[in-house]
């Protein structure tokens, strides 16, 4: 099968295994080649369950998407920022920079520019091998796929006739359930604890405690570091800064890379003094290498990489775009020729914990939260962003394809939803075989 076709039947081939192999090699060739042990690791993360293979394996669904008709895509709606690896499992919790706690979508690694419908199917299926896995039925899962889809749609619409999607946002004082559950377990973390938890009293300064993620750095890479930390310094915007009391560096760190698909990915931990000299007020920050977004392999106009200067500043930009208060820490820098997004280590960070939600009555209301939130970071970059990438208001361009279709839409998304996720179930069987049988060069395993 040339393409992923969601009327076809599941294909279980040799052929679709080696697609599956050749599209991780050349999504991670680099990267393998570099650290071929964390990508070992990486990969049996993948293999414990599909839905841990469809977290790692982004590049495989866009060749996929890329590939299929998509009667929703215009000049407009083709040219969207998005989250780029909107999985279930990418909302929680953040303090924005007003200060307020917010849910929403995280996690901008893969944010690119590409069909708004691409977040939408990715989050889809993921409903679905979600509901498989917790055995939820067919007619159960595709209701739960058409309740975000039309939470989505309607506060798209609500946008494009109301406006207020930068003033927008999902808080304490106006969510319920789980989500509002998310949100308070959040503002109960404190940075005083985060900071124990990381780092340790030295005389009179902290730093960072030793650990099996913690390496000491030599002299020259420290120096290097610092100096990236220096340029990433001009990066963050003049209205976000602090004073100049700030921002000194008190200790600097290797650490490992973050998350499922940060295998590879060199990174740093900074601590560094905060708004004030107080003991509690120290930041931890992460400087991490930029990876290539998946989106961007299948996008065929070369004109949005060249508006950035590399992956690290790509992500910076996509998540100021998509985040209507983003982190204002959040910068770039280069180091040893690559680019890297520096941003902070937050305290208030709370992921959304699908393990207690088993039921459709639980799922459904989270997934009307998951719906705004999607809308919302579709519609509040056109706000934010580079007007030379995305010209007029995405809300509108939506409401020009969906409206009156807004029916239509979510039937096309709740087939495709149990068709990929049946796809993906498939993939990850096929995967673990190639996988365990040394079918991926450059992850062979050495003889016990």
């Amino acid at each position: 099968m040339d393409m992923f076709d969601p009327t076809a039947p599941t294909d279980h081939s040799q052929e679709r295994r080696d697609l599956i192999v050749d599209t991780l090699e050349t999504a991670f060739s680099d990267l393998m080649a570099a650290d071929p042990a964390a990508f070992r690791v990486k990969f049996r993360k993948m293999a414990a369950n599909p839905f841990a293979f469809y977290r790692g394996s982004a590049a495989l669904f866009y060749a996929d998407v890329a590939a299929m008709t998509d009667p929703w895509a215009d000049d407009r709606t083709s040219r969207v920022w998005i989250q780029g690896d909107l999985h279930a499992e990418n909302f929680g919790t953040y303090m924005d920079s007003t200060g307020r706690l917010v849910f929403d979508v995280n996690d901008f690694d893969e944010a690119y520019l590409g069909h708004f419908t691409w977040d939408v199917l990715r989050l889809v299926a993921s409903i679905g091998l979600l509901g498989w896995q917790k055995a939820l039925s067919d007619d159960d899962i595709g209701a739960l796929v058409g309740r975000y889809v039309r939470a989505y749609t309607d506060q798209v619409r609500e946008f494009a006739t109301e406006g207020g999607d930068s003033a927008f946002s999902l808080k304490l004082d106006n969510t319920d359930g789980t989500v509002h559950d998310v949100l308070q377990e959040a503002r109960l973390n404190s940075r005083a604890a985060m900071l124990t938890a990381r780092t340790e009293r030295r005389g009179y300064e902290r730093r960072f405690r030793e650990g099996p993620r913690v390496r000491r750095l030599s002299d020259d890479e420290r120096a290097r570091v610092l100096a990236a930390y220096d340029a990433y310094l001009d990066t963050i915007p003049e209205d976000l800064r602090f004073t100049s009391l700030n921002y000194r560096v008190k200790d600097v760190v290797g650490s490992g890379g973050f998350g499922i698909g940060s295998a590879g990915l060199p990174a740093y931990s900074l601590l560094i003094e905060g708004r004030s000299e107080a003991w509690d007020n120290d930041i931890v920050l992460s400087m991490k290498q930029g990876n290539v977004a998946a989106p961007s392999r299948v996008v065929t106009d070369r004109r949005i990489m060249a508006a950035f200067e590399h992956h690290g500043h790509r992500t910076a930009v996509s998540q100021r775009a998509l985040q209507a208060h983003a982190d204002p820490l959040l910068g770039h820098t280069e180091l040893d020729g690559a680019g890297f997004v520096v941003s902070e280590i937050s305290p208030y960070t709370n992921d959304l914990d699908w393990g207690g939600l088993t039921e459709p009555s639980q799922i459904g209301p989270v997934l009307d939260y998951l719906g705004r939130a999607t809308a919302k970071a579709h519609c509040v970059s056109d706000s934010h962003a580079d007007t030379t990438l995305v010209s007029g208001e995405t809300e509108e361009a939506l409401m020009a394809v969906l409206d009156g279709r807004e029916e239509e839409f979510a039937a096309w998304c709740t087939d495709f939803a149990h068709a990929y996720a049946a796809q993906a179930r498939a993939d990850h069987s096929l995967f673990v075989d190639a996988f365990r049988n040394n079918a991926v060069s450059g992850v062979r395993s050495s003889r016990a």
